[in-house]
C-alpha cells in the first residue's frame, strides 16, 4: 500500500494532463468550447443525469487524489503504469488537436476520431488507470474503472446527441467507425 501524503513525485504530475486539455480548450473559440460538453437537455433521464454526476465527481475525486498518492518510481507497477499513461496521453493530445482544428458545425472524423468514436474518453480511462498503477493504488485503479462505466454511458448519451445533430452522415460514422479503440464491432 503507498503512502498518502502531498508531494512533488505524486500521480498528479500525471494528471495534469486535463489540466493542459481544459486550458487548450478554453482558448478555443465559444464555437468549439461549447461543443466540449453535450447539452444537459440531451440527458433524457434522471439515470442519465445522476451517471454524468456521478462520473464527473469521480474523475474530480481522482484528480484530488491524486495529488496524495506518491508514483512508486523504480518498479515495475511504475513503467507499466507509464506506459499505459503515454499511451493515454497520446491520445489525447491528438483527439484534442483533431478536435480542435475541426470547424465547430462539422462532425469530428480525422485523426484518432477515424479509429474511435470516443478517443478522449479512452484516453482519460487509459490516463486514469496509467496514474493508478504507476502508483500501485488499487482505490486509484477502481476509481478509473468506476469511471470507465460512467464513461460508456456518457458515450451512448453523446452518440444519441450527435444522431440528433449530425443524422445520416453520424450514423454512418457509427457503421464504420467503433464506439471503442480496438473493441469488436459487438460492443459498439
Amino acid at each position: 500500500m503507498p503512502a498518502f501524503k502531498i508531494g512533488l513525485w505524486n500521480a498528479w504530475l500525471f494528471m495534469s494532463i486535463f489540466v493542459l486539455q481544459m486550458g487548450a480548450i478554453m482558448l478555443a473559440n465559444k464555437r468549439i468550447r461549447k461543443r466540449s460538453h453535450v447539452p444537459a437537455e440531451a440527458r433524457t433521464n434522471a439515470l442519465e443525469r445522476s451517471i454524468g454526476i456521478v462520473g464527473n465527481s469521480i474523475w474530480f475525486l481522482a484528480l484530488g487524489y491524486s495529488v496524495f498518492l506518491p508514483l512508486q518510481s523504480g518498479t515495475l507497477w511504475f513503467y507499466l503504469g507509464l506506459a499505459i499513461f503515454l499511451a493515454g496521453s497520446a491520445m489525447l493530445v491528438v483527439a484534442t488537436v483533431n478536435f480542435l482544428r475541426t470547424p465547430h458545425d462539422r462532425l469530428i472524423t480525422q485523426g484518432v476520431y477515424g479509429i474511435s468514436r470516443h478517443p478522449m474518453y479512452v484516453s482519460t480511462f487509459f490516463i486514469c488507470l496509467g496514474s493508478g498503477v504507476s502508483a500501485a493504488s488499487w482505490m486509484f485503479v477502481m476509481l478509473a474503472l468506476i469511471l470507465a462505466l460512467c464513461l460508456y454511458q456518457e458515450a451512448l448519451v453523446e452518440e444519441r446527441y450527435c444522431l440528433n445533430s449530425y443524422g445520416p452522415v453520424y450514423e454512418t460514422y457509427m457503421r464504420r467507425i467503433p464506439r471503442w479503440l480496438g473493441a469488436p464491432r459487438t460492443l459498439n
